[in-house]
């Protein structure tokens, strides 16, 4: 059973920066992939980046446009995603998840695996 607990929210004005953390605990093997995604109220659960367990490229939605970071410590298990230039669209709750394979997907019905989620507000 791997629980994952996401943290490093909070809110900021338009242009600054956060940088959240998710920390994996339990006995899982590789490989896996690990994710970041958010949910605004009243739509749906998006993707925002992921990257595979041996910290190889990750791929990022479009949306990010060279603004955010996502790394991986397979050591200590976890799971980091620096976000600069934050914009009021971004403002939702993240969360990270994993998804016990190789293979890194957008679709977040195939990631079994979740934070409780952190709050990023975003204000004008």
């Amino acid at each position: 059973q791997v629980q994952l607990v996401d943290s490093g929210g909070g809110s900021v004005q338009a242009g600054g920066s956060l940088s959240l953390s998710c920390t994996a605990a339990g006995r899982f093997l590789g490989p896996y992939v690990m994710g970041w995604f958010r949910q605004a109220p009243g739509k749906e659960p998006e993707g925002v980046a992921a990257i595979t367990w041996t910290g190889g490229v990750p791929f990022y939605e479009d949306f990010v446009e060279g603004r955010f970071t996502i790394s991986m410590d397979s050591a200590k298990n976890t799971l980091s995603l620096q976000k600069n230039s934050l914009k009021p669209e971004g403002t939702a709750v993240y969360y990270c998840a994993l998804r016990p394979s190789a293979s890194a997907v957008r679709i977040a019905s195939e990631y079994p695996c979740w934070g409780q989620g952190t709050q990023v507000t975003v204000s004008s």
